[in-house]
């Protein structure tokens, strides 16, 4: 008796059964021979309903399109190549070797092109220029000025005179003398709230630790001009209120002896290189020296004061 259930109606077992007789039939079509009824694998179990082999499946199939069907899936499922990771790390591991490779190239060629430039640079450093005589004029520049020792050599500008600043030389600055006790310590002006230490020097870096005595100038209470300039608006500001002063206002100085009383007399805005305000005078003066105006500096400012006789 013929089975006439479909394809769906079969079980997994029947198919793979079915499967495995197709495989055989076709291993022995290749090799030139024809299934045998006696074979075991063209058998196809009997369950109870006339399915005796295989050939009477099959006619029960309709059109047996049904099995050819499902030994295509099977022979899909089979064929199926699963996603290779271990090549894929190999060659992502293989792209980053190389971009490695192309960064150290250019990192090489980088150090080789700045190692060129430095060379050079150095090359032209190294050329002795030609001596060419200038004539020396005595310039002297007023103290407390915000130009550093090396204007010059960065090329920044200078309170000095254009038709001057090609005939300035060099000066060695004078040394720096041991502090002494008529040596001014201390100034306090109590008009305006100064009250800071006094060292020797007015250079650019005695300014940075408070107002500077000026080399060479009178001392404290000495007949003479005692000059002691400061900035205005950097290293504490010490003077930046100067040109409040008022005509009788008191200025002290201090000793590691006595306190100088001074009373302000006059105060002048003069050129950066009017240095007749530190010319000495025949009697006790204090003359107190400051940038002008605030942040701008184009001039300065001299505050005048004479000593008062106690």
């Amino acid at each position: 008796m013929k089975d006439h259930r479909y394809v769906d109606e079969l079980s997994i077992e029947e198919l793979e059964r079915i499967l495995r007789i197709r495989r055989r039939q076709e291993r022995l079509r290749r090799l030139g021979n024809r299934p045998m009824a006696s074979d075991p694998l063209t058998q196809v179990p009997s369950d109870g309903r006339g399915v005796e082999n295989e050939s009477v499946l099959e006619r029960s199939l309709p059109d047996s399109v049904a099995v050819s069907q499902a030994s295509a899936v099977f022979e899909a499922r089979r064929q199926r190549r699963p996603i290779k990771w271990r090549w894929v790390w190999d060659r992502f591991l293989l792209l980053v070797e190389v971009l490695a490779v192309v960064g150290l190239l250019l990192v090489f060629a980088q150090l080789l092109s700045t190692i060129s430039l430095m060379n050079e640079e150095s090359r032209e450093a190294q050329i002795v220029p030609t001596a060419t005589v200038t004539p020396v004029v005595n310039v002297m520049i007023l103290p407390s000025g915000h130009t550093p020792p090396d204007a010059f050599q960065r090329s920044e500008p200078a309170p000095i005179p254009l038709h001057l600043r090609g005939l300035i030389a060099e000066i060695t600055p004078l040394p720096v003398p041991t502090q002494g006790p008529e040596h001014a310590r201390r100034i306090r002006i109590p008009a305006i709230g100064v009250d800071a230490p006094v060292v020797e020097g007015d250079d650019w870096e005695s300014l940075k630790k408070g107002a500077g005595h000026h080399v060479g100038s009178a001392n404290p209470g000495e007949r003479g001009n005692c000059v002691i300039s400061a900035h205005n608006d950097i290293y504490g500001e010490i003077f930046r209120d100067l040109p409040e002063l008022s005509i009788g206002d008191e200025i002290l100085v201090e000793t590691f002896t006595k306190t100088y009383r001074y009373v302000v007399e006059q105060t002048r805005i003069v050129e950066p290189t009017e240095t007749s305000v530190m010319a000495t005078t025949s009697s006790p003066v204090l003359t107190l020296i400051s940038c002008y105006p605030y942040r701008i500096n184009t001039h300065r400012i001299v505050v005048i004061a004479s000593l008062v006789r106690e």
